[in-house]
């Protein structure tokens, strides 16, 4: 699941934004202000009216509706779902679906329908509002249906349980929340709402610890929305994942070479940023980490017998980290298995014996104590 999770990440980054654009338009004005008007109005009158806001953002009167009509039937399931009244809200956009299959109201009744049922089972109305995204999505309530599904989203990334059978609040929503917020990123690419699930689903892995999802979905989030106000959130929280996503030498190093470079990015693009989490302290810690890893790779070789390959990966020690503590390591146990490589090998060797002599300020043959040695014979004591 979560490398197919992956795959759909991927496939979210630097996607063209111009092929579908969706927003709330004028339409959808039109609509909430025939809401409005319902509710104000009331039962008093004899036929539903229909307002829209004009130049001067002013209600104006469009025209009545006729009582009957399945504008006027829409209406009433509206209103009631203004008044309070979910359970007769929902019995009348049944009603309405029932009656008028292919009206071309049908996409406003389903989410007429999908709000009377939120309050009691949100799960269920995401049903409705599923099939508006899928079949309506050039309608004038796709954004509204979209908005409410990444709502039920957060609330689901947040630890919102399902109802078991409409009882108790017990089945986990983890994969309900990230196919939701991965559905609008893909509805709504480069929108606001896109914006805010693509943060959302980031947060949502880093919360639980999923550096590899939380990593390449913050990637995403830097690809996609390079303006947005997030993005120093976005920059900092990917170098935190990739570093976490290091688990020790004797594990894959990519996830640090990763944050040194968006490091050095950072502090190239936002000095006073990187200078005030430290970032000179942070790379600091990943060279030595490097360094521990070609240590450890180094003494696998020797207890495989391959001193070769383990002078091969010293070599590149002492070469690209002079200065850490790995590199002390190794100098010291060099002397070891310097005398079983050939010619060949030595003679393109960094001088190791000048290198102990300056590092470690001994000779060539004399064995510096190991300070864990000394440490535990002192505790004795």
């Amino acid at each position: 699941m979560a490398m197919l999770q992956l795959d759909r990440l991927r496939s979210l980054g630097l996607r063209s934004f111009g092929l579908r654009p969706f927003g709330l338009g004028t339409g959808a004005t039109i609509a909430a202000a025939a809401l409005l008007a319902v509710a104000v109005t009331g039962a008093a009158f004899a036929q539903a009216e229909r307002y829209e806001l004009d130049a001067l953002d002013r209600w104006k009167k469009v025209a009545d509706v006729a009582p009957g009509s399945e504008e006027a039937q829409l209406l009433a399931a509206r209103r009631a779902l203004v008044d309070g009244e979910p359970a007769r809200a929902q019995k009348l956009a049944n009603a309405f679906l029932e009656r008028y299959p292919l009206s071309r109201y049908r996409a406003d009744a389903l989410l007429v329908r999908g709000d009377s049922k939120r309050g009691s089972d949100e799960y269920e109305a995401l049903f409705d509002y599923e099939e508006v995204c899928r079949r309506y999505a050039g309608s004038e309530v796709f954004v509204p249906a979209l908005e409410r599904e990444y709502e039920i989203a957060t609330l689901y990334a947040k630890g919102l349980r399902r109802r078991f059978f409409g009882t108790f609040r017990i089945v986990d929503t983890s994969e309900d929340a990230q196919e939701l917020l991965i559905r609008v990123q893909e509805r709504m690419p480069g929108s606001d709402l896109g914006e805010r699930a693509c943060m959302t689903l980031s947060d949502y892995y880093f919360d639980r610890r999923e550096m590899l999802m939380a990593a390449e979905s913050y990637r995403i989030f830097i690809e996609n929305y390079p303006r947005s106000p997030q993005v120093s959130k976005a920059r900092l929280r990917l170098i935190y994942a990739y570093l976490a996503g290091f688990r020790g030498p004797e594990y894959d190093a990519s996830g640090l070479l990763e944050a040194r470079a968006k490091l050095r990015s950072l502090q190239a693009m936002q000095p006073g940023l990187a200078q005030q989490i430290g970032a000179e302290s942070i790379l600091v810690r990943i060279e030595e980490s490097e360094a521990a890893k070609f240590l450890a790779t180094a003494s696998w070789y020797l207890e495989v017998d391959d001193p070769i390959s383990a002078e091969l990966f010293i070599r590149r020690l002492v070469q690209r980290h002079p200065r850490s503590i790995a590199t002390i390591e190794a100098l010291r146990i060099v002397p070891t298995f310097l005398a079983k490589l050939p010619k060949t090998i030595l003679d393109d060797a960094p001088d190791y014996h000048a290198l102990r002599k300056a590092l470690l300020g001994i000779d060539w043959d004399a064995m510096p104590a190991d300070p864990t040695a000394t440490e535990t014979a002192e505790e004795k004591q």
